[in-house]
């Protein structure tokens, strides 16, 4: 079990994160970055997956700068909760979270080298954290919802990224993420037949293999980069 400890931006923003430790000497560490959900139970189940194999896991609160102390749930009114947090958080001058970002990396750096994992919105920041953020070494979005739009996939990534896709996601319709397979041919993108947030045992969408196998995959190019 982790706990939340309090982050100071480059701005002089402080924001809470959550951290979970390994035993023993870290491996490296890895930021995880939450769905539109805040830092829930899900986000720190898995923030604390990563520092049982061995890694320092910071998760920090993305919405904090629009609201505090988010932790949604799944219903349809969590996610329009969620959806609008999303939004203003996007609405922000920039660079926005992205500054909170940089302050959870430096975080993790006491731990070695610094992988960045995210799921949804998560994983599009992880996608822009990848192209535009210092002090990573790898970078892993799960269905980053608006990874495949234009913009984003115009950016340039810094480091090895490894992408998971669901092919039957409603969000993220599976021909632009082949569309950005093909504008990223250096990036690792893995499609699976699941839906979007298949990683995420409390929701409907989880998919227990396709969740097993990205992680599998996750966990080896993070060994490949933070080793």
């Amino acid at each position: 079990m982790g706990q939340f400890v309090d982050l100071k931006a480059a701005d002089g923003f402080v924001f809470p994160a959550y951290v979970a430790k390994p035993v023993g000497q870290a491996r490296g560490g890895v930021v995880v970055l939450q769905e539109i959900f805040g830092v829930n139970s899900h986000i720190r189940a898995v923030a604390d997956g990563y520092a049982a194999d061995g890694y320092l896991a910071v998760a920090p609160a993305t919405f904090h700068r629009v609201k505090q102390g988010v932790e949604l749930g799944y219903t349809a009114e969590d996610i329009s909760a969620g959806v609008a947090l999303k939004a203003a958080v996007e609405g922000l001058p920039a660079p926005g979270v992205l500054l909170d970002i940089q302050a959870a990396i430096d975080y993790a750096k006491q731990a070695g080298k610094v992988g960045i994992v995210g799921y949804c919105w998560g994983g599009l920041l992880t996608w822009r954290a990848a192209c535009g953020l210092k002090g990573l070494s790898a970078a892993v979005p799960y269905y980053g919802g608006g990874m495949t739009g234009a913009a984003e996939m115009a950016r340039v990534p810094q480091v090895p990224v490894l992408v998971h896709f669901g092919e039957l996601d409603h969000s993220i319709p599976v021909e632009t993420a082949r569309a950005f397979a093909k504008a990223q041919p250096a990036v690792g993108v893995k499609f699976y037949a699941a839906n979007h947030g298949f990683n995420c045992d409390q929701r409907a969408s989880y998919d227990a293999s396709a969740s097993a196998l990205a992680r599998t995959r996750t966990l080896a190019f993070f060994g490949q980069h933070l080793g």
